[in-house]
């Protein structure tokens, strides 16, 4: 009876419907279809992701762990964020800090942090006028000073959530795991600016997470990532791209992650918080950097991370051109609603698994305006070869 009943429907709008309506009515249905494949086969294993053992303080696997941070002028990042670093619950740890070209007083802060925690050391890049250095440079210094097989990174302006920060990230250094992929949010501050950078980021990892979880990594973020200091120097390091300013977690996971050798952390004690930039053009200027490598991924991965917002605008562009026709309102409508509540609900449910709040209200608005934030950025990128700074 169903069936029937649909194939009097089906037939019913394919007699009332001119050819230009059934094409533009096919487009809603397939961009339609492709999103929903994105928010329930993508993003829901996010939210839906668990661990084994969720209590990182009994794990008796506390394999000796260094922990990179690269500074440049962080004097005040470094007073009041190195100590969560330093202070971390876990009984065999170093922590490295490559001072790196610094004009500020960090020399002497890291002096002083010397002299409390033993456990700090710091190697320091001295300016020259003839040799300009990316960040790639400061963190192989780093690691080349590490003397653990386990490298977990961040940066100076980044917080430990918790005291079992480290802990938690090094519960995955066990078995065939050669690479962890954390998450780095950033700090909740007031105004729309805030909740865009923080909605932003989430959707980046929403997309880094679980592609990782059906088998396709692609990219960290170097604010909570760690890896084995002899697959650094396997892959001889970042050379095959020390050309390009940025890169040094995205293009490196590119090289050296794969489906069985790489995990995911999401749990609470485990992340890491950043200072968000205070301006549009500051934003603007680090979204141009962290863009820009973007180009060099592979082909899979530019149709995947390109797919979801090409469907989302055929999506609404179609679903608007049919309701002006009043072609079928209410069928549009619906699926509208629908798109709307699974996008919401996953949403919600990625931010209780990553610990963001009051951003989901955010995600409409992104819908619509991301489309015109990234495509300014691939045109600004696209036009313009001045480079930018590494932090």
């Amino acid at each position: 009876m169903l069936s029937i009943f649909k194939h009097f429907v089906v037939e019913e709008i394919i007699r009332n419907s001119k050819p230009y309506e059934l094409i533009i009515a096919g487009v809603l249905l397939v961009s339609l279809l492709i999103q929903l494949y994105y928010y329930l086969g993508i993003y829901l294993r996010v939210a839906l992701f668990k661990k084994t053992n969720d209590n990182p303080s009994i794990n008796t696997e506390k394999p000796p762990v260094s922990v990179v941070i690269c500074a440049r002028n962080e004097e005040e990042n470094l007073k009041h964020f190195l100590p969560k670093v330093l202070e971390q619950n876990y009984p065999n740890y170093e922590v490295i800090v490559v001072n790196d070209c610094s004009a500020d007083n960090s020399d002497i802060v890291l002096e002083n942090f010397q002299k409390q925690y033993p456990h700090l050391k710091v190697t320091t890049i001295k300016e020259d006028e003839k040799f300009s250095h990316t960040k790639k440079l400061a963190l192989t210094v780093g690691i080349k000073a590490a003397k653990n097989e386990w490298l977990l990174l961040t940066d100076a302006d980044c917080i430990p959530q918790s005291d079992l920060w480290l802990a938690t990230m090094a519960e995955n250094f066990k078995g065939n795991t050669e690479v962890v992929l954390g998450y780095g949010g950033y700090l909740s501050e007031k105004g729309l600016l805030n909740k865009l950078i923080r909605f932003d980021t989430l959707l980046i990892a929403m997309n880094y997470l679980g592609l990782t979880l059906i088998g396709k990594p692609y990219m960290g973020v170097g604010r909570n990532l760690a890896y084995k200091r002899s697959l650094f120097f396997k892959n001889r390091g970042f050379a095959s791209h020390s050309q390009i300013d940025s890169g040094d977690d995205d293009l490196f996971i590119r090289e050296v992650a794969n489906k069985t050798n790489t995990v995911v952390e999401f749990r609470h004690e485990a992340h890491t918080l950043s200072v968000p930039r205070k301006t549009y053009s500051n934003w603007i200027r680090q979204k141009r950097r962290h863009t820009s490598t973007s180009k060099y991924y592979s082909s899979g991965i530019k149709l995947l991370l390109g797919l979801e917002p090409f469907s989302r605008l055929l999506f609404f562009l179609s679903a608007t051109v049919l309701i002006a026709l009043l072609y079928f309102p209410y069928v549009v409508g619906s699926m509208v609603i629908v798109r709307m509540i699974v996008k919401l609900s996953i949403i919600k449910a990625v931010m209780k698994k990553l610990n963001e709040k009051k951003i989901l209200l955010t995600s409409l608005l992104w819908d619509f305006y991301s489309l015109y934030f990234y495509s300014k950025l691939l045109l600004l990128n696209s036009v313009t070869s001045k480079k930018t700074k590494w932090r």
